[in-house]
């Protein structure tokens, strides 16, 4: 009694490794994964002559649900068999300890996945992948997709994007609709992480007869037939000069190659406030009468200090926190003596308060002894 995970990979079921092969002809029943991609549905023929006809496809539900699957492998050998990678679903791991739970062994068939395969269809390096995002048709969540770009450009890394599938609705998300989500997102977040000079890849049925691999600026690919699906999306980050002649040399390069970066999000806040907040110090020093100002104010240029070093050491999210204390004390500063803290002129006056508060700010503590 086994229930065996089989990778197909990605050049079809009549193409499956010789072990995939055994685990499925020794199998009495036979479940095709037909929801993580759109391939699993259309080639269930020549599952079907390996499997000697015992196939089943296997919906969503079916397999997060599990209990036929797992009541087929309590009877005998039983084969989920899944498109790439047996666990590139989360819902497939999560079966195969329900199973191991419920006392049913488990074997393996690896596989390659369309992921994988596609950075080396490529030639970009394995090593530089970063983590791997899924772009949706619902714009809203294209933001946190956008993001996961962004870190992985800071960091140098490619990303991996998938592209949502529906196998009930028979939808696939094209590549163009997904850039154009992703530069949307740019336009509210501003972050330069993609925008329409981004170098990117679309690889189209890889692993097939007729895989396409395109490469080329976002701001054209956003407008282009790719043909029929999957697809995925790489966005590149560094690129070493051997990436960049494999791109040209093995993808329908559209634009010449070139690096992406963006800084991260703590690095361009410290960018964007640290001038702003050098400004805000000496106004404040001008304006303010209050007694204990000249204390404050030279906490407030300590925390501006430490917020250089800090970015100097790396520590970008440090840095920002000691621009948030700066700017804290200086709010303080104005609201104490009367003005506006978010600017220089007289602060309004409050119908519902009668006194100010002159409390003095807490004394500057480097923030290396307050984090650690």
């Amino acid at each position: 009694m086994t229930l065996w995970f089989v990778g197909a990979g990605v050049c079809g079921y009549g193409r499956m490794s010789p072990d995939a092969r055994r685990a499925v002809s020794r199998s009495r029943a036979v479940y095709a994964d037909v929801f993580t991609s759109p391939l699993g549905g259309s080639d269930l023929e020549s599952l079907s002559g390996i499997a000697g006809g015992r196939v089943v496809r296997a919906e969503r539900w079916m397999v997060e649900d599990g209990r036929q699957i797992l009541q087929s492998a309590s009877e005998g050998d039983a084969a989920l068999v899944s498109y790439g990678d047996p666990y590139a679903a989360t819902t497939h791991a999560e079966l195969r300890t329900r199973a191991e739970l419920a006392g049913i062994r488990t074997r393996t068939v690896p596989a390659p996945s369309a992921p994988w395969s596609a950075l080396g269809e490529c030639g970009l390096h394995h090593y530089k992948a970063g983590r791997t995002a899924t772009v949706m048709e619902d714009a809203r969540s294209a933001e946190s997709t956008y993001y996961v770009v962004q870190r992985n450009m800071a960091a140098g890394s490619h990303t991996v994007l998938l592209l949502e599938y529906d196998a009930q609705r028979g939808f696939f998300l094209e590549p163009a609709a997904a850039l154009r989500l992703l530069l949307a997102a740019e336009g509210g977040q501003r972050r330069g992480a993609v925008t329409p000079e981004t170098f990117c890849v679309v690889a189209s049925r890889v692993g097939s007869d007729d895989q396409a691999v395109t490469s080329g600026l976002a701001g054209r690919l956003r407008s282009m037939d790719f043909g029929a699906p999957p697809h995925l999306i790489i966005i590149p980050g560094s690129l070493h000069f051997t990436e960049r002649d494999s791109l040209k040399a093995l993808t329908r390069c559209l634009d010449e190659p070139a690096s992406n970066s963006s800084e991260t999000v703590a690095r361009q806040m410290v960018s964007k406030y640290a001038p702003a907040l050098e400004k805000s110090i000496a106004e404040t020093a001008r304006l303010c009468r209050q007694e204990g100002a000249g204390a404050a104010l030279e906490n407030a240029r300590l925390y501006a200090r430490d917020a250089e070093d800090f970015m100097g050491r790396g520590r970008e999210e440090t840095a920002v926190l000691c621009i948030g204390y700066a700017e804290g004390l200086l709010d303080g500063l104005r609201m104490a003596s009367g003005l506006d803290p978010a600017g220089a002129g007289p602060r309004p006056p409050d119908p519902g308060s009668s006194a100010v508060d002159r409390s003095r700010p807490r004394p500057h503590q480097s923030t290396q002894d307050v984090l650690g």
